[in-house]
């Protein structure tokens, strides 16, 4: 199995190389922070090495900050660009 799973991840890297520079971070974020936390944010754009990601509420905003060097570090393992902070914003 952990073969099948370093080649399906080699596949997703590939992938997200080949995606223009300013999308590769965007597509990304699902991967990084899984279904259960992507049905529930949603990446808005990447600038300057920042990547915004809208939240919720104020309450999922405090959590997914703890969990944001985790995600930074699974992003920037699949994305062509250089992710240097995950800002969350709360959805308007």
């Amino acid at each position: 199995m952990n073969r099948a799973s370093s080649g399906l991840e080699t596949i997703l890297v590939k992938a997200l190389h080949r995606a223009p520079a300013g999308e590769s971070a965007l597509l990304a974020w699902p991967v990084a922070c899984g279904s259960a936390v992507a049905d529930r944010t949603r990446a808005l754009s990447f600038t300057d090495g920042i990547l915004r990601v809208e939240v919720a509420d104020a309450g999922w905003r405090r959590e997914l900050v703890g969990l944001a060097p985790r995600y930074l570090a699974l992003i920037n393992r699949y994305s062509a660009t250089s992710v240097k902070r995950i800002e969350f914003v709360v959805k308007a």
